[in-house]
């Protein structure tokens, strides 16, 4: 099976994360797994991989982006990443135990979002989602 190069997670909630990351390093489905636990940190690494960059493809090829966060939220982050107009294609997803309808409407009207996923991240949801980054 191809692999994912890198897969970044960005969620307040420690667990949540390392949950996640273990899963994702168990299916053996990418090279690097970064986590982040804010929106801040991990725009701020986005825009220094950026500028010390010769290839885009060592930025992620899938976030999993936690909607509510302190310091910067996801819709803060999701400003931020659209104004880097990276040239890459990254397939973002916004992670919530619970997505308000509000949140679901802005989330389905955002080019830059693959989907909406809730919490827990399943290891079939994990599967099929870099499947289809894969297949793209």
């Amino acid at each position: 099976m191809n692999k994912i190069e890198t897969i970044c997670i960005i969620n307040d909630d420690g667990v949540y994360a390392f949950i996640v990351k273990k899963s994702i390093i168990k299916l053996s489905i990418c090279n690097q797994v970064t986590t982040f636990i804010n929106g801040e940190d991990a725009i701020n690494s986005i825009k220094n991989n950026l500028n010390n960059l010769n290839n885009l493809n060592d930025l992620p090829d899938i976030i999993l982006l936690d909607i509510n966060m302190p310091v910067m939220d996801g819709w803060e982050f999701l400003n931020e990443f659209e104004a880097l107009n990276i040239e890459k294609k990254i397939a973002i997803y916004l992670i919530s135990a619970h997505i308000s309808e509000e949140d679901n409407l802005k989330a389905n009207n955002n080019v830059l979002i693959s989907g909406v996923l809730e919490d827990p991240t399943e290891t079939d949801t994990l599967l099929r989602i870099t499947g289809n980054v894969l297949a793209e």
